[in-house]
C-alpha cells in the first residue's frame, strides 16, 4: 500500500503509526476500529478510500468489513465537511419545541440544504455543514443543536442564526454543557482518543437533568439491590450489599454523589420557583 507523506495530502506516516497505536490499544485490535475512522477524519476530513484501505490492512479484515461500519454510523461521512459540523434536531420533541423552524431558518440564512456545506464569503474565516440530526439525547434542553458533538442548549431561531455567524466569521464559541468549540477535523481527533485539554472545561449535567434524581432521593426512592453472591471482586464489601463499591473507590464516589447532590437541590428550586422557560415564552420560536 502506498503511504501519502506530502502534507495535506493523504494520511502520511505519522497518522499511519497513530492507526497502528489506536489497534495496539485494544486485545481484540478490530475493538479500535471505530476510533481509528475518527483520526481518518480528523485528518482528511471525511472517510476516504485511503483511509478504508489503511484500516482494513492494519486490522486484517476485509474492506468490506471497515466500509460496512463507516456507512453505518452518521457521525462518519463520506464527503467533505465544513470546519463546523451544525446539527438541528428535528426528532418529535425539539420538533414541536422549535426544532423544525430553527432547521428552515437556518437552511434559508446559509443558502444550503441538509448535508450541505456553506461556501466562505469574502470575511469568513470557516464554512459550515449544516445537518438534521435524529434525537441527540437531551431532551429536557429542547430544542437541541450541536456544534461538532457539542451541546447547544434551549436554542431559537435567532440564537441559532447568531451562532452559525460566530462559527463563519471565527469567533470564539463554548458549548452550554462543554468546552469551547474545536473545529471538525480537532474534534475527530478528540474522538479517536487522543486527548485535546478540553475534557475538563464547561459544565457536564445541568438541574433539568437531574430532576428526576432529585425527586427519587426526595421521596425516597431507590432501585432494587441486585445480589451480590456471583460477584468474584474480592474488593467488593459483601457485609452490606447496599454499599458493595470496590475498595478505594468510596471517596470517589462520595464526592461524585456530594456534587450530584449539590446540583439536583438546585434543580429542585428551580423546578418549585416554576422558572423553566417554555418554547411560547422563548418569543422567536415560531
Amino acid at each position: 500500500m502506498t503511504q501519502t507523506t506530502s502534507s495535506g495530502e493523504g494520511l502520511g506516516e505519522t497518522t499511519y503509526a497513530e492507526l497502528r497505536e489506536i489497534a495496539a490499544r485494544y486485545p481484540e485490535a478490530r475493538s479500535g476500529l471505530l476510533p481509528m475512522l475518527h483520526l481518518v477524519q480528523s485528518v482528511e476530513g471525511r472517510i476516504t478510500p485511503e483511509g478504508i484501505e489503511a484500516c482494513a490492512d492494519i486490522l486484517d479484515i476485509s474492506a468490506a468489513d471497515v466500509s460496512g461500519v463507516a456507512t453505518f454510523y452518521t457521525m462518519y461521512k463520506r464527503k467533505p465537511v465544513g470546519d463546523y459540523h451544525v446539527g438541528v434536531c428535528t426528532n418529535t420533541l425539539c420538533a414541536v419545541m422549535g426544532g423544525d423552524e430553527i432547521f428552515s431558518r437556518l437552511k434559508d440564512h446559509l443558502d444550503v440544504g441538509n448535508d450541505e456545506t456553506t461556501d466562505r464569503r469574502p470575511g469568513d474565516r470557516a464554512s459550515v455543514t449544516l445537518e438534521h440530526l435524529e434525537c441527540n439525547a437531551a431532551c429536557d434542553y429542547a430544542p437541541v443543536m450541536m456544534v461538532n458533538w457539542e451541546f447547544m442548549d434551549n436554542m431559537t431561531p435567532s440564537s441559532a442564526t447568531q451562532l452559525v455567524d460566530d462559527l463563519r466569521a471565527g469567533a470564539e464559541v463554548h458549548s452550554t454543557r462543554g468546552p469551547r468549540v474545536v473545529t471538525w477535523r480537532e474534534a475527530a481527533r478528540g474522538l479517536a482518543g487522543f486527548p485535546d485539554g478540553l475534557a475538563d472545561e464547561g459544565p457536564s449535567a445541568g438541574p433539568p437533568s437531574l430532576v428526576g434524581l432529585g425527586i427519587a432521593r426526595e421521596r425516597g426512592w431507590t432501585a432494587p439491590v441486585a445480589p451480590r453472591e456471583h460477584h468474584q471482586d474480592p474488593g467488593l464489601d459483601r457485609a452490606d450489599p447496599a454499599r458493595a463499591v470496590p475498595q478505594g473507590r468510596g471517596q470517589e464516589m462520595a464526592a461524585a454523589q456530594e456534587s450530584d447532590d449539590s446540583v439536583v437541590e438546585s434543580a429542585m428550586v428551580e423546578e418549585k420557583s416554576g422558572t423553566t422557560t417554555t418554547a411560547a415564552e422563548k418569543g422567536d420560536a415560531s
